[in-house]
């Protein structure tokens, strides 16, 4: 596939330079002949010209240079027409497209250098600078061209881009909904069933244990509902580890934020990432709860706040772990914003861990969210 599209790319090349060499001598054929016919050289210098184009990608510059050398030899030599600076347009729009504009200040010097040189020597004033009107026309033309070609690469690749980080938005919020509703889940499957079927087992055991205290047969149900129980209890807290797991996204925790800070400046949301105090092993829910509340800060704070920049603190402590996210949005105490859903879902992971959690507008503007986890969790 890549030798085929090189090749394509040599022909397309080669077709170019073949084009612009017959046009220019085209063009000096058809054209009034002025003080001289055209002769092995003048039929020479525009093919040079062209045939440098062929290094028109690689070094664009330099083939400018040529190409401008040519245009002055053939306009020096009194050839007729206009066709030698068909290659020195092509080189000036590849160059200024490529990004180098300063170079069309070589052709447009040279144009003035030129004409004076020609006034000078006994040229007619009216015939040289209608010449060199026209030639810093098609000039001025190319270089028009060709930054108004690249601004519009630019403008299709940062619309690309931001499609391609929209999309990675709406990837990052679906697997943020998904987690936080198997959280939900284990959670009411925790306080319910879990709690029921306890109180089951817990009560089956207790009437076992007085009848074998009065020496009394033990009913076979009862054996059997103390067997269930405790294999639905065991069945039940293995559903909720996987629940809990998050397996389909193995790389959340605060080893992982530095990677998490860099996106958020990518997608236009510059943050800094500063960690304190002795890291120490975390509990599994604590060390995804503190990326995630990260993620849902720097989101926001990149939606909605109108920041400019924003900046991420983790401080390890003996028995916590606190991470805080400040931004300089515009939010302020005598406005604060209306709590959504990612704030909710902050509140819900810290509480459910038994932390706590501060999310509102700082005295001195922006908006601060600061979640103190303790590293001691209880299911």
């Amino acid at each position: 596939m890549r030798r085929a599209g090189a090749a394509t790319g040599r022909l397309r090349e080669a077709g170019l330079v073949v084009g612009v060499a017959a046009a220019a001598t085209l063009a000096g054929l058809i054209a009034p002949v002025d003080r001289t016919h055209l002769d092995p050289l003048g039929y020479a210098v525009p093919l040079v010209g062209a045939l440098s184009l062929l290094a028109r990608r690689r070094v664009p510059n330099v083939v400018v240079v040529v190409t401008t050398v040519c245009v002055a030899v053939y306009y020096d030599l009194g050839y007729p027409g206009y066709g030698a600076s068909l290659p020195l347009i092509v080189a000036l729009y590849t160059a200024v497209l490529a990004g180098h504009r300063r170079i069309a200040l070589v052709p447009l010097a040279g144009l003035l250098v030129g004409t004076v040189t020609r006034v000078v020597t006994g040229s007619p004033l009216r015939e040289s600078s209608q010449s060199a009107f026209l030639l810093a026309g098609w000039l001025v033309a190319a270089v028009a061209m060709g930054a108004g070609h690249r601004q519009w690469r630019a403008y299709v690749r940062q619309l690309e881009k931001r499609a391609l980080d929209a999309e990675r938005t709406r990837e990052e919020a679906a697997r943020r909904r998904a987690a936080e509703e198997r959280l939900h889940i284990a959670r009411e499957l925790h306080d319910s069933l879990t709690h029921s079927i306890s109180v089951i087992t817990m009560q089956a055991g207790v009437a076992v244990h007085l009848a074998n205290k009065r020496g009394e047969p033990v009913p076979e149900a009862l054996t059997a509902i103390q067997a269930a129980g405790r294999d639905a209890n065991r069945e039940l807290r293995a559903t909720l580890g996987v629940l809990r797991a998050e397996s389909d996204d193995p790389v959340t925790g605060v080893d992982a934020l530095p990677e998490l800070v860099a996106r958020s400046a990518t997608a236009g949301m510059p943050a800094t990432l500063t960690r304190s105090g002795t890291p120490v092993a975390l509990p599994a829910a604590v060390d995804r709860a503190a990326y995630r509340i990260v993620q849902e800060a720097l989101t926001n704070a990149g939606r909605h706040s109108g920041a400019a920049a924003a900046t991420v603190e983790v401080r390890h402590l003996p028995d916590a772990l606190v991470v805080e996210v400040c931004d300089d949005g515009g939010a302020t105490p005598d406005s604060p914003p209306v709590p959504g859903i990612g704030l909710l879902g902050m509140r819900e992971r810290v509480t459910a861990l038994g932390g706590t959690l501060d999310a509102a507008p700082r005295p001195e503007g922006g908006f601060r969210v600061r979640a103190e986890l303790p590293l001691r969790v209880t299911a």
